[in-house]
């Protein structure tokens, strides 16, 4: 890769602004002085540093965000702060972007990354990737609901559901439950519950796929991924 492509791609400024860099003979590449923006770096194996502190090079980056409410998951937007304006400026030069979305008033588990082939498997339908959430359920929630899920029900505007896995946590007047299901549709979760008479107050997701939320995470915190979780996501991805 080209230096001053490698240098404006981590957000050290336009590719004019690296050359002037270059030129004042602050990037070295394995100790040697490097003023000339065509000359070619592998940052794998080559140690590249700018006003004597390392520059570390990654094509991918991969974070494990704990989405707060009120936040959108979206890239950009003129109005709503993003999960994206929620990352260190260090992380946001990566140019990532959500895995799927989460409701601006829904919590949990959101994968952000650079890496359009991974996002493109796991949001795949021919995948069936399945996604859990906790919810909060407004009236009682029965075993006739549960076996409802299994055989999927009908949303509001006639699409018959694939199957989903409903397990009652706490039944009452307010009810807690998990709900596992390997679709991704417009409000899924509190659509597929309005369909059996019941309305989701609170909807958290636990995880998707192999990826579970690390739950020391507070919201609106996040944290790459282990090169384990990684190669999970990746093999699981596959499939």
């Amino acid at each position: 890769m080209r230096i001053d492509k490698l240098l404006a791609n981590l957000g050290f400024g336009s590719r004019k602004e690296v050359k002037q860099l270059l030129k004042s003979g602050a990037v070295k590449v394995d100790d040697a002085v490097i003023k000339d923006a065509k000359a070619h770096v592998d940052p794998a194996t080559q140690h590249v540093t700018l006003n004597g502190e390392h520059v570390e090079y990654k094509e991918f980056i991969y974070l494990m965000m704990n989405k707060p409410p009120g936040v959108l998951s979206a890239t950009e937007d003129s109005r709503d702060k993003t999960v994206i304006d929620l990352l260190e400026l260090n992380d946001q030069v990566y140019s990532p972007f959500p895995v799927g979305r989460l409701d601006k008033d829904t919590e949990g588990l959101l994968l952000i990354t650079n890496d359009g082939q991974l996002s493109h498997r796991l949001l795949s339908p021919k995948k069936h990737v399945p996604k859990t959430y906790f919810a909060v359920i407004e009236g009682e929630v029965t075993e006739e609901d549960v076996e409802a899920f299994q055989e999927g029900v009908t949303l509001d505007d006639g699409y018959f559901t694939k199957p989903g896995q409903l397990t009652i946590l706490k039944s009452g007047l307010m009810s807690d439950i998990e709900l596992t299901i390997t679709e991704g549709k417009f409000h899924q979760v509190k659509r597929m519950f309005e369909a059996v008479g019941k309305r989701v107050v609170y909807l958290k997701r636990l995880s998707m796929g192999p990826l579970a939320l690390d739950e020391s995470l507070e919201l609106g915190e996040y944290r790459e991924l282990t090169e384990e979780e990684i190669e999970m996501l990746k093999s699981d991805g596959s499939k």
